[in-house]
């Protein structure tokens, strides 16, 4: 706790003379210049809730104190006038002659914090699992007083990587040409067991402390930023974890769905949110079941628990530097309380990049959620981008399956053919597999030839691709779909290991090919606007071969796929359309050349192609 109690000394003065003080404010600070000047301070401490608060500045009012009924606590909303300066400014709690003075910072914004550049298709994401990535400070293995400490030999426990592993490896990460990282969620989960994953969040203001500091973060994300990669944070407003300091002692009765009765679970049923016969108890039992008895289901239908996840989350935007968020179990939370969670973020920042973790395979449901989809309910969205689990799975099966009629590479030009569902296409993340999914390699089959087609496609079609690290080396968890294996630690990332990527050593010969490959489709990718907003036409796929072209007015770009265990003479009549005027082309992956004055080229057996066309 000594980080985050140094923190609260530098923030407020207790009067220690009266029976009451004041253990936490939150938000710990804001800043002036916000578009929405309105802000509300949950403040917390024993006996406090028949105060009442005031600031003495004509700049910063006190509108109205709300009083739970829990009389640990008072809502605060205050207005933030427009020429409000930065600076500390004096809070008092005052009752029967007893007073407390707070010393709250309101902070200047950075220039231009509010024009911020979201992440887009002209990115390439990095996802990363802190604390499986690398272990640049040993100091913070174990922190007295949490729960668990460091147990490497464990699948599900905590290895020891941090955000220091993370910043001494950027150079890595962006010499294999990746322009934003996504790290699982780095904020404290004080849990008992499995805290390592991220997503049982204790303290929404407060890194982990066996991760690093808050300062550790923004200092990251800083760093990151001057490099040219942006950071994308993973927030969890369904659920917290069932440690949160708040589960003690709520504030309200309805702080927490199912807060008093027995434990309810929800049933993931995701389609009966959307579902125009689905019956009210099966739509309350998706929404307001619990994830695990783990992981209290937060009640956002509170008014003063929506107003805290909103600004918590703008709160870590404009503090560590943040380019985009990724939205955790998207549809689980009250569905108009995300339309409120987006768009207070975008009226702040405009051009902020936002997307949601919807795992279904129904291209329908994954739409509905999208900024701009005219719903038959009504329902508006103001979340540009979803993870784009459809075409995940198409490509699993599109290059596993044998070609037959609707087997095999249709899969994914169908998944792409639903694209006219969705309001905008070029916002998904597309992605061939994740934290909670077997590692692409191992899904296919461990098939070098189809883990090269594989990253062609997420990096030539449609779309925002992500990466797991590790993929560039062929990380696999052949035999076993525990989330402790498929998240293992980077080699390289721990002191004594004898094999690191990073430095290039004890690498296979096989892995060294890989990590070269994807590092040449990336750098490759980064200046291809061609690739980033280009226009997309495919091709029907026929006899194991799938082919597909990126125009714009500038280049072309044809991109084949063949599946085909020989040779395979492609006749190129059939696209005319986009040949016309073509003569020759070269293979980015090799320099081949093509001369497109025959009828036909010769494709490789299980090859992938991306050719520049002249």
């Amino acid at each position: 706790m000594r980080n985050y109690i140094l923190l609260l000394i530098s923030l407020f003065t207790f009067s220690f003379a009266n029976a009451q003080s004041v253990d936490r404010v939150e938000p710990p600070f804001w800043w002036t210049e916000m578009n929405n000047p309105e802000l509300q301070l949950m403040l917390y401490g024993k006996d406090i809730g028949a105060m009442e608060v005031s600031i003495k500045d004509a700049n910063i009012r006190v509108d109205k104190v709300h009083r739970p009924e829990n009389q640990n606590y008072l809502f605060v909303d205050i207005t933030v006038l427009p020429k409000a300066k930065s600076g500390v400014y004096d809070i008092k709690l005052s009752e029967d002659g007893k007073e407390v003075d707070l010393k709250y910072e309101f902070k200047k914004r950075d220039k231009n914090s509010a024009a911020r550049k979201g992440n887009d298709a002209s990115d390439a994401i990095y996802l990363i699992t802190p604390d499986r990535f690398a272990n640049g400070d040993l100091s913070n293995d174990e922190v007295a007083g949490m729960k668990e400490g460091l147990q490497r030999d464990k699948e599900y426990g905590r290895h020891g990587g941090d955000l220091k592993g993370i910043s001494d490896h950027l150079d890595y990460i962006n010499d294999l040409g990746f322009t934003a990282i996504w790290l699982n969620p780095v904020l404290e989960n004080d849990q008992e067991k499995w805290s390592y994953h991220g997503y049982a969040t204790t303290d929404y203001y407060q890194v982990d402390r066996r991760f690093g500091t808050n300062e550790e973060y923004a200092a990251l994300g800083l760093r990151a930023k001057e490099m040219g990669i942006g950071m994308i944070m993973d927030i969890i407003v369904n659920h917290c974890g069932s440690h949160h300091w708040w589960m003690a002692d709520p504030p309200y009765k309805d702080w927490i769905n199912y807060q008093d009765a027995e434990y309810q679970q929800t049933n993931h049923r995701k389609s009966t949110l959307l579902d125009p016969y689905s019956s009210k108890i099966d739509r309350k039992i998706m929404t307001e079941g619990w994830f695990v008895p783990a992981m209290p289901d937060l009640n956002q239908r509170n008014s003063f628990m929506s107003t805290y996840l909103i600004q918590n989350s703008i709160w870590w935007i404009e503090y560590a530097h943040i380019s985009g968020i990724r939205q955790d179990t998207y549809s689980y939370p009250f569905r108009e309380f995300m339309t409120d969670w987006t768009c207070a973020i975008r009226n702040e920042y405009p051009d902020f990049y936002i997307v949601g973790e919807e795992w279904v395979e129904n291209t329908a449901v994954i739409a509905y959620w999208q900024e701009g989809k005219v719903n038959s309910d009504g329902y508006t969205s103001c979340l540009p981008g979803l993870m784009d689990f459809p075409l995940c799975f198409a490509l699993h099966k599109g290059l596993t399956e044998e070609e037959n009629w609707g087997k095999g590479l249709i899969r994914m030009y169908e998944s792409l053919a639903n694209d006219f569902l969705y309001a905008d296409p070029s916002q998904l993340v597309i992605f061939p597999d994740n934290h909670d999914m077997s590692r692409i390699y191992t899904q296919l089959g461990e098939d070098y030839d189809l883990y090269q087609m594989a990253m062609v496609y997420m990096l030539t079609t449609r779309g925002i691709p992500q990466i797991y690290y590790g993929t560039e080396i062929l990380m696999s968890n052949k035999g076993t779909e525990s989330h402790g294996v498929i998240r293992s630690d980077f080699p390289g990332g721990w002191k004594g290991d004898e094999v690191s990527v990073m430095q290039n050593v004890g690498l296979s010969q096989e892995q060294s090919e890989a990590k070269n490959f994807l590092s040449q489709l990336l750098n490759w990718r980064k200046d291809k606007t061609v690739i980033h907003t280009g226009d997309l036409v495919h091709f029907e796929p026929m006899q194991g071969v799938y082919t597909y072209f990126r125009f714009n007015d500038e280049e072309k770009v044809m991109v084949i796929l063949n599946k085909n265990k020989e040779n395979y003479d492609l006749q190129l009549g059939r696209f005319d359309e986009m040949l016309n005027g073509v003569v020759s082309g070269v293979n980015v992956l090799d320099q081949t050349n093509f001369d497109f004055t025959k009828n036909a080229i010769t494709l490789s057996p299980n090859t992938a192609y991306i050719i520049e066309l002249r």
